[in-house]
């Protein structure tokens, strides 16, 4: 435990200037992405993406407050572990990704919308955490995916066989 104490320190917002660049920065990498979907016409967009990014990152920030709380009060009992945060995370956005997936008349859509909101909780909690490198990057890979390989997949015929299994 006192290892986690020790490495949490560097991602504990030290001034309301942080903590606004925190969110700031979840809001625009949401923004960016969710404003793919927008422009596709999908069921999660600008808005979505960017309240999955910005939640995500509020929650990561209160467990590393609630965590350095803890241990002024008494740090020899600390037994906070900010882990259980961001798996709390992942688990409540998967449901919330689930109101996206729509089947009808034998197909599945929403699958891609509901893995990008995944992925967003992901930056939101890099952002969150003051881990800006990483969070632009994953967006950036999110860019790709949705745009790129959304016109790669454009071009590939479609097959007209059945599917045996």
């Amino acid at each position: 435990m006192l290892v986690a104490l020790a490495l949490s320190d560097s991602f504990i917002a030290e001034s309301w200037f942080d903590i606004l660049v925190r969110l700031v920065v979840a809001m625009g990498l949401g923004a960016a992405c969710g404003w793919e979907r927008e422009k596709v016409s999908r069921p999660a967009g600008l808005r979505t993406f960017m309240m999955v990014s910005l939640g995500a990152a509020v929650f990561v920030m209160l467990g590393f407050a609630m965590l350095e709380g803890l241990d002024e009060a008494d740090p020899s009992n600390t037994k906070f572990d900010p882990s259980r945060i961001v798996a709390g995370i992942i688990t409540g956005i998967g449901f919330l990704g689930a109101g996206t997936i729509i089947q009808s008349g034998g197909q599945v859509r929403g699958l891609t919308t509901a893995a990008g909101l995944w992925v967003m909780a992901g930056i939101g909690v890099a952002a969150g955490m003051g881990l800006f490198t990483l969070a632009g990057i994953a967006a950036g890979c999110v860019l790709f995916i949705l745009a790129l390989m959304r016109w790669v997949g454009e071009r590939i015929p479609e097959s007209d066989a059945e599917d045996p299994s």
